[in-house]
């Protein structure tokens, strides 16, 4: 299992932590998915390295912006 820390921009509500979340646990491999909103990160558990494309991928489909960390 690997865990990463993003910091994700834009997220306002509870609303916007679903919406991330549904997005990033449809990316193959991901087990787990913590949103803060109030810290602007999502921590994600995997059971593969994940590659920094696909998460961004996945939180822009769901309409919000993968800042740097």
């Amino acid at each position: 299992m690997t865990e990463s820390s993003y910091s994700v921009s834009g997220m306002a509500c509870g609303h916007c932590a679903e919406f991330v979340t549904e997005e990033i646990e449809r990316v193959t491999g991901v087990t787990a998915v913590a949103v803060d909103v109030e810290n602007g990160t999502v921590t994600v558990t995997s059971d593969r390295d994940l590659r920094l494309a696909e998460v961004r991928a996945a939180v822009e489909e769901a309409g919000y912006e993968l800042g740097s960390r």
